[in-house]
């Protein structure tokens, strides 16, 4: 009952830690192209060389204090949220289906709060299944992969027969340090709006999947009632940078959080940024009247 209360959705198409020589030669052209472009970190304008750099920074800060302060603000309600997300991949059925096991890569996956419902999901079908599924968690902090380390140390349930096997690997969304075709499921969740060139980072997922793969983005989006929409942001900009505060210790950060929110493109405007990068089949849909959306897309 509170799966389907909270995440009552609806759907609309949009529209029909080893860097190789080439991860190395892609990101000194992305530091040189960057030199004098701006973009934005939350509501400033700020150096593309820089961007990286400083939300690092904040997610240094936060990565072990990350996990509670997501039950706090959304009172729970982003476990919802994150379920919704995971079962919608399917993945049971592309594993059962695949000679080989099915890898998916969980972009900005730090902390292993998605990862670990994957393995979940994928450990539904035991030894059963043809192949040993793998979960590569990619984040380019080392602070929130060390806490998702940590994490899987003590799940128990990532011995048991199988199990996806995990790697840990850091580097940055927009110079995946990975062959074409590599993935069967690219899985990006709270993690795209702090990318410094989005449109690039969705290039580089669709290079990664293999052909019929899919990209699955959970994001924070726009509350779509109006009224609704006033109420959200009251809350947002009064109340969670001083839970930051009072739980975390920082207010900067989480206000940086708040604000990077309100400059992430609203949902119509992302999927034709997904459209664009060569996606096909594009959709979204929204959970908790557009309080965040799943956008889904596949390379054919």
């Amino acid at each position: 009952m509170m799966a389907s209360i909270l995440a009552t959705s609806w759907r609309r198409c949009a529209c029909a830690p080893v860097v190789g020589r080439r991860g190395l030669r892609d990101a000194r052209a992305l530091a040189a192209e960057r030199h004098d472009q701006t973009t934005h970190f939350g509501y400033r304008d700020v150096p593309q060389a820089d961007k990286a750099k400083m939300v690092g920074e904040v997610f240094s800060r936060v990565a072990d204090s990350y996990d509670l302060m997501n039950d706090v603000m959304s009172a729970g309600v982003h476990r919802v949220w994150k379920d919704h997300f995971v079962d919608g991949m399917g993945l049971p059925a592309i594993n059962a289906a695949s000679s080989t096991g099915v890898r998916v890569l969980d972009v900005a996956g730090g902390t292993g709060d998605i990862t670990f419902r994957i393995a979940d999901a994928l450990a539904a079908d035991g030894p059963s299944a043809r192949a040993r599924a793998e979960v590569t968690v990619f984040d380019i902090n080392a602070d929130m992969l060390r806490v998702g380390e940590q994490r899987a140390g003590a799940r128990a349930q990532l011995q048991r027969p199988g199990a996806p096997a995990l790697r840990w690997v850091q580097g940055d969304a927009e110079t995946l340090p990975f062959d074409d075709s590599s993935f069967d499921v690219y899985s990006i969740a709270f993690g795209i709006r702090n990318v410094t060139d989005v449109p690039k980072a969705l290039r580089e997922a669709r290079r990664v999947l293999r052909p019929g793969g899919r990209f699955v983005c959970l994001e924070f989006s726009q509350v779509q009632p109006r009224i609704l929409r006033a109420l959200y942001d009251e809350y947002s900009f009064r109340m969670i940078p001083a839970l930051g505060a009072l739980v975390a210790n920082d207010r900067e950060s989480y206000q940086y959080l708040v604000e990077s929110i309100r400059k992430f493109p609203a949902q119509d405007a992302f999927a034709r940024w997904i459209a664009d990068a060569g996606f096909k089949a594009v959709s979204y849909t929204n959970l908790t009247f557009g309080a965040v959306a799943i956008h889904t897309g596949f390379k054919v």
